[in-house]
């Protein structure tokens, strides 16, 4: 089997959030995906690029990445895959917030106040986004546009008007998307999420036929924001959207989403679905769940027991400034990515691993100490990561003959 990523036609990326270097990283020398000129995005013939979601917030290029992907989107529509994440999707709210009918809990002088601040307020409070004014702010300088505050709520306010960049980008987006064996979500799947739709009653039966009714749902909420739809009481038609992208009210978890969804624990340390959950997917021919949404250090966590794979691929909260990279085809999967270690040695996580091969140790947990074990760095060590209290999260490089003897179990919770 060849372990060249030339080969595995699929290139994933997820959670740039407005970080131009780790798409331009992503890019360079990808045997799949390239930057022209240095900004126009093409997808070479034959290749598929999946982006993953959350193209905005926590860097200053949120408008260049969201324009990059679109425009690739609309040049390669059977080529490009745009799944639509939490802080895509949020940014619908900002139309009605920042024009009068702001959250409930919003405090009353920031109610009563200028827009600039309420803003920020809904940012840092509601989104999940400090620091995002600040870097619209950046950007529009970058550009030559007026960049006052009031010109960035402008700037948001435009974004998700008519013809506007994030409408239009949502438009083109979706929740889920299957290629082959490999199911493709932005945040998680659960019991929960899988067969269900907000609007039907009855959950849907078969993965393929779930995922195109909640797609289709999708769509409609989508058209329902373009056509500014209110029911009989004044409420938004797409208010099921965005109560669907975030966490259930008093909790910071929503397992019915496949957009809030998470493959981890309250740590937010990678786990693996149920038995259950992996044996319905099985059935439906997929063998492999690939989300973004969740950190997990600085390059991608590979889960596995038997035949399947549940890979996560977030490239947010990490020590390095690039991206990682995945490649994937239906019987094997590519992962690099660099890692900055706890010792503060820099180095390299890549590997090639066919789907059931259990000679390696890659996707297993010491049982001892609960640390994952990520796979061969290029220094000769092995790659072993556990998430701490306090968002923190433990990189360390062993010897492999170190892993020999100890106990290897499947990352669950409880685990």
């Amino acid at each position: 089997m060849s372990s060249s990523p030339a080969d595995h036609p699929v290139a994933y990326l997820s959670d740039v959030e407005g970080l131009w270097e780790k798409l331009e990283s992503f890019c360079q020398d990808n045997p799949h995906v390239c930057l022209e000129r240095g900004e126009r995005l093409v997808v070479r013939p034959g290749s598929t690029f999946v982006f993953g979601g959350d193209a905005v917030d926590r860097g200053p290029e949120g408008r260049r990445v969201l324009r990059t992907l679109l425009d690739a989107w609309r040049r390669q529509p059977t080529q490009v895959v745009l799944l639509a994440g939490n802080r895509d999707i949020n940014k619908l709210r900002l139309g009605r917030e920042l024009n009068g009918h702001p959250l409930a809990r919003t405090p009353a002088d920031v109610r009563s106040g200028p827009r600039p601040a309420l803003l920020r307020w809904i940012f840092e409070n509601t989104m999940g986004a400090r620091g995002a004014f600040e870097f619209r702010q950046v950007e529009l300088a970058r550009a030559g546009e007026p960049a006052s505050d009031e010109d960035v709520v402008a700037s948001f306010l435009e974004d998700v008007g008519p013809g506007g960049v994030m409408r239009d980008y949502l438009a083109a987006c979706q929740l889920t998307h299957r290629i082959g064996n490999t199911l493709f979500l932005h945040g998680g799947l659960h019991e929960d999420s899988l067969g269900g739709v907000p609007s039907l009653a009855l959950r849907v039966e078969g993965v393929d036929a779930w995922s195109d009714a909640l797609n289709g749902w999708y769509r409609e909420q989508i058209q329902a924001f373009v056509d500014g739809r209110l029911d009989e009481r004044g409420t938004p038609a797409w208010e099921p959207l965005i109560a669907y992208q975030a966490p259930v009210p008093g909790t910071r978890v929503n397992t019915a989403s496949v957009v809030y969804g998470r493959m981890a624990n309250a740590l937010n340390h990678p786990v693996l679905p149920s038995p259950g959950l992996i044996s319905t997917l099985a059935a439906a021919g997929i063998h492999r769940l690939v989300v973004g949404h969740t950190p997990s250090g600085d390059c991608p966590s590979l889960l596995r027991e038997g035949g399947f794979e549940l890979l996560l691929g977030d490239n947010s909260y990490g020590r390095v400034k690039g991206a990682s990279r995945v490649f994937l085809r239906d019987d094997s999967v590519f992962v690099e990515g660099d890692v900055v270690l706890d010792d503060g040695r820099e180095d390299r996580l890549r590997f090639q691993l066919a789907l059931g091969d259990e000679s390696l140790p890659i996707g297993r947990q010491l049982s001892d100490t609960g640390q994952l074990v990520k796979g061969p760095l290029m220094s000769g060590d092995w790659l072993l990561f556990r998430a701490l209290k306090g968002y923190q999260v433990e990189q360390v490089a062993v010897p492999l003959d170190s892993l020999e003897g100890r106990t290897l179990v499947s990352p669950r919770v409880g685990g």
